[in-house]
């Protein structure tokens, strides 16, 4: 009896497997064979499945059954054959093509990946299905070819003309390629998801109940919107604030009888006492960019998000002004707001723990130089701007040895050394000279303060690095060192600092976006970039006779 079946073709190019090994063209061909020859092919097929049975299995939970359905269809072959005389001519359609039809096969799915775009950033797609594993995506993944093609083409056009921003601000990821031959080791722990700071907005999970305010101490013309934002936040807002115990307790709050009530309701604490960081939702700082640092240093872990009000001398870090606080307080209080992470500095003060007393092996530290017996962290904090170290009061240089992850770099002769962030490179490192860095750059500078060379230049390090700073053994007096302008102390020998970036950053909240409030604050507050523009010549004969 000859039979007419409906058969499947894998056919791969040589050029489209070198390019894409797994992407592989699919071709129908039809075709008559004996019942003898459809027996052999069915066998030939099921002897293959037993070798291939464990790898399918972890694709298809229904591999296994698959040669049972194969007897099946031979069984009903024959049981036609004796019915109707064998001189019947059907066509046989096997129950896994079928399934195959109505559900996607793991290859099919290799192929409907493979036809993205590479050039497209994944969280420009709009799809979430694509950062899941075969196994775990739903029923939405069953579509033909065509509508793939489409839907890829969607994609695409989704990329190339993006709602809100076309590119990502932290750059496109690298080509793990090289060449022909040539690619990065693959490191599983190595994968990490960086969002695009461009696309960083505030939400809120709950509406925000606890407010910390802040303000600057010592400036009597802060007295007035202080007491604004308490009585908006408290009578309008019904909101909690918390304020310093030093801030209630001034005098000049004790004469406002109206402000009395408002008075009574605030929450106080003291700093180094009470621990508030559990309990504040929101951060709002009326001063400078001293106000933001003090309000950084309270809390050594997870920050709330920041609010600052311009009402100090400089204001760098301070968008917004004052004159329009309640429609700027309920713009944040709704949510999707701009925000931009500032990276912290994680600093450990070891006393007693290093020392040298010879030269090192490849300028590495040998472990029989560091006692761990001896070592103890006197301090760790989390520094916003910078980490100083210079020669405090003595009129010799500074000579301290600088390492980065265990090996020395160089040693430092001079009036000390500045370790800064982004966010710090716009403070003391610009007025020793080092370039301003936008703060969503990850990095940590490193710049000399009045080195004796001339060929000292600032540097740039990776964020991930760990920074060690020590006394050199031939230093001729101690050092000091300060953070963020405070918790001053003197290094003695023995002493190291041991500096890297913090996990836990500090989200400023912008006024307009992260890109304009910086350059803004860049022109406003330093002036950057700002000349007498050169006048236009009036007449081009002027400029040739001057060339002459």
């Amino acid at each position: 009896m000859a039979v007419i079946v409906k058969l499947k073709k894998l056919s791969t190019s040589a050029k489209e497997t070198q390019k894409n090994p797994e992407k592989e063209r699919i071709t129908w061909c039809r075709c008559t064979v004996t019942t003898t020859q459809l027996t052999k092919l069915f066998n030939h097929r099921e002897s293959r499945s037993e070798g291939n049975n464990v790898s399918m299995m972890r694709h298809n939970p229904r591999a296994r059954c698959a040669p049972a359905r194969m007897d099946g269809v031979e069984e009903r072959l024959r049981t036609r054959k004796v019915e109707e005389g064998g001189n019947c001519s059907t066509t046989i359609r096997s129950h896994r093509q079928q399934e195959k039809q109505a559900k996607p096969s793991r290859r099919r799915r290799e192929v409907k990946r493979s036809q993205r775009k590479p050039d497209c950033p994944d969280h420009l797609s709009g799809s979430s299905d694509q950062h899941r594993l075969p196994e775990q995506q739903g029923p939405e993944a069953s579509v033909s070819m065509e509508e793939t093609a489409e839907n890829s083409t969607n994609r695409w056009d989704r990329c190339r003309y993006p709602k809100r921003r076309g590119h990502f601000l932290h750059g496109p990821y690298p080509a793990t390629h090289f060449g022909p031959k040539a690619c990065i080791l693959p490191n599983p722990t190595s994968v990490m998801h960086i969002q695009d700071p461009a696309s960083q907005r505030l939400t809120w999970n709950k509406p925000p109940l606890n407010v910390l305010v802040i303000r600057k101490i010592r400036d009597e013309s802060l007295l007035e919107p202080f007491k604004d934002l308490c009585r908006f936040l408290v009578e309008e807002k019904h909101l909690m604030v918390y304020v310093e115990k030093k801030v209630v307790d001034d005098a000049a709050l004790f004469e406002d009888e109206l402000f009395s009530a408002i008075r009574n309701q605030l929450c106080t604490f003291r700093e180094g006492y009470d621990d508030i960081s559990d309990c504040i939702d929101l951060i709002i700082c009326l001063g400078g960019d001293g106000t933001l640092l003090y309000a950084s240093s309270l809390f050594q872990g997870s920050v709330p998000p920041v609010m600052a009000f311009h009402l100090g001398s400089l204001g760098f870090l301070t968008p917004f002004k004052f004159e329009s606080f309640k429609t700027e307080v309920d713009k944040v209080f709704e949510g999707n707001a701009a925000i931009v992470l500032r990276s912290r500095l994680k600093v450990k003060v070891v006393k007693g723990m290093f020392q040298r007393t010879e030269h090192e092996e490849n300028g590495t530290v040998p472990r029989n130089h560091i006692n761990n017996e001896l070592g103890k962290i006197s301090l760790q904090l989390q520094v916003l701007n910078e980490v100083v170290v210079d020669r405090g009061p003595s009129s010799y240089l500074s000579n301290v040895d600088l390492y980065l992850d265990g090996r020395l770099i160089t040693s430092v002769q001079g009036d000390g050394v500045i370790v800064s962030t982004p966010t710090g490179s716009t403070a003391y490192a610009a007025a020793a000279g080092a370039s301003m860095i936008h703060p969503n750059v990850p990095a940590i500078m490193v710049t000399p303060i009045c080195p004796h060379s001339l060929s000292f230049r600032p540097i740039v390090v990776p964020a991930g690095v760990e920074l060690m700073i020590t006394l050199s053994p031939d230093a001729r007096n101690t050092a000091w060192v300060s953070f963020d302008g405070r918790k001053r102390q003197e290094i003695h020998h023995g002493d190291s600092i041991k500096i890297t970036t913090s996990c836990y950053p500090l989200p400023s909240i912008c006024c307009h976006d992260l890109v304009y409030d910086w350059f803004e604050s860049l022109a406003e507050c330093l002036h950057w970039n700002v000349r007498k523009k050169q006048t236009r010549l009036t007449d081009m004969s002027d400029s040739s006779e001057t060339e002459n």
